[in-house]
């Protein structure tokens, strides 16, 4: 790929091989605009409201689960851009190095459709959102075909931004932040006026362990489904950029969005669970509103879904490609927008009652996708470099073919970590819709929600000794360089 090519405007025409060196001209800068903008959505709200109604915690509690669980989730994030930088790849591509060709699909699969069924849950919500505008401005009533319409515009802005791909999506990112963050901005000054002050100045203070399950759904409903998209936009970051300010762009770039609406959120909950308790956010916030500021809050919604789409898409195409899919880049990310159209139309139109059980199944992935950050980040502690032809190599003897194409060390570790964190899981769309229990979901991590903390602990705890070993014997196996002879007086006799 020519330097030209990527560049505002042109399609990317890069898939998932390396960026060469050249051709990086990224900054830590441009990513915390990336992040700002996959996280301004006014749909951080009620996950301030659920911690206040449904954890209890008063102010200060919030503001300190709510920055600890942002900003700590995507300093893991950043972490794992880290090794975009140095690989020039993206994550589920650089995931191959340690768990092999063939054991790398397993993950890649997990994140391909956590990322696909998020997006169709932003692509169902943005159309709920339009079609409420619709109505509002011209007074269209909801029909099956204005339905499909409004999903049809949501997806058509996404690959528009998405398809064009890196350069496109770092402009768009900044410039459309401005304009949806002051929107946000103007509703929040309003939804304030909501607050019940007198609740909250007389909240009472929840107990630490309340606190800590706070940090943890904070952390599972933010960073940790951003996690393996880390290193994709990472990936044109050049090796001599700094490690810590690419992780400091990532949280500090979602961090801040993020502890702004958890925090409003949670204000707004004080003396009223009604937010948390929702089916529908959208609608549950513009109740909340003046009438006359329906639209510019409909619109800040729709922009902050679409924002958040463009990231995810863009990361879609290219986990797909990794998974073995023969496609290029811009045709991956145009089979992934159908997929998620046609999933849209299915819980809008269909199954209009299935969106709940839906959330909750991507919401279970989290535990797969954490059982692999523990081994990624674990493998990232001594893997400074990765080989470039060796990523692309998926055939029997490659650079990481390992033992018949799987990393045993890393899959049995991230399968371990799968099993242990469910055995602790509950997925329930309410208290008397519970379709998956595991057999620990009694215990204290278990009914707070914190299955997927254990499998990080497992995965983690199985794959670090093996990997360690695997270093100390890269060490042994690199000959000791050879003391050059020394060089003789001039005019010493020679033998």
């Amino acid at each position: 790929m020519s330097q030209q090519e990527n560049r505002f405007g042109a399609v990317e025409t890069r898939g998932i091989e390396p960026v060469p060196e050249g051709q990086r001209t990224g900054s830590a800068r441009q990513l915390f605009w990336v992040w700002f903008a996959a996280n301004i959505s006014i749909l951080g709200l009620p996950l301030g409201a659920t911690l206040v109604a449904l954890r209890t915690l008063n102010l200060w509690q919030a503001l300190i689960v709510g920055a600890i669980g942002s900003f700590g989730s995507f300093a893991l994030v950043g972490l794992i851009s880290v090794a975009g930088k140095r690989g020039g790849a993206p994550s589920m591509t650089l995931s191959r190095a340690a768990f092999g060709p063939h054991g790398n699909k397993g993950p890649t699969l997990v994140s391909w459709l956590s990322r696909v069924g998020w997006e169709t849950v932003n692509t169902t919500t943005a159309a709920f959102a339009l079609l409420a505008l619709l109505d509002i401005a011209f007074g269209w009533s909801s029909t099956s075909l204005l339905t499909v319409v409004t999903i049809l515009v949501f997806v058509a802005a996404t690959l528009a931004v998405s398809g064009l791909g890196h350069a496109t999506l770092l402009v768009i990112q900044k410039w459309a932040t401005y304009v949806f963050g002051a929107l946000n901005v103007v509703v929040a000054g309003f939804l304030i006026d909501r607050v019940n002050w007198h609740a909250v100045a007389h909240a009472p203070a929840a107990p630490v362990s309340t606190i800590i399950v706070g940090i943890g759904t904070i952390a599972a409903g933010t960073g940790i489904g951003w996690a393996n998209a880390g290193a994709d936009m990472a990936r044109y970051q050049p090796r001599r950029a700094s490690g810590a300010r690419l992780v400091a762009s990532a949280a500090a770039g979602a961090g801040i969005p993020l502890v702004l609406l958890i925090t409003l959120g949670g204000l707004l909950s004080f003396g009223d669970n009604s937010l948390a308790v929702a089916s529908d956010p959208v609608a549950a916030i513009q109740q909340m509103l003046p009438a006359w500021m329906a639209v510019p809050y409909l619109i800040a919604a729709f922009g902050g879904l679409l924002l958040s789409n463009n990231l995810s898409v863009y990361s879609a195409g290219l986990t797909l490609i990794t998974l073995g899919v023969r496609l290029r880049r811009t045709l991956a990310v145009g089979l992934d927008v159908v997929l998620t159209l046609a999933g849209a139309i299915y819980l809008m139109l269909i199954a209009k009652n299935f969106y709940g059980p839906f959330i909750t199944f991507i919401s279970l992935l989290a535990v797969p996708i954490t059982a692999w950050v523990a081994v990624f980040l674990i493998d990232m502690i001594w893997r400074k470099d990765y080989d470039a032809e060796g990523l692309m190599d998926t055939r029997r003897g490659g650079r990481y073919w390992h033992h018949g194409g799987v990393g045993w060390p890393a899959f049995i570790g991230w399968l371990a970590g799968i099993g242990v964190g469910l055995l602790f899981t509950v997925a329930e769309t309410s208290a008397d819709d519970v379709w998956f229990a595991g057999p620990l979901a009694h215990t204290w991590f278990g009914r707070n929600g914190l299955g997927w903390v254990v499998a990080f602990v497992v995965a983690g705890a199985i794959y670090l000794p093996f990997a360690a070993l695997r270093h100390r014997r890269g060490q042994a196996a690199t000959p000791a360089a050879v003391p050059a002879p020394p060089v003789a007086p001039v005019g010493a006799a020679r033998s």
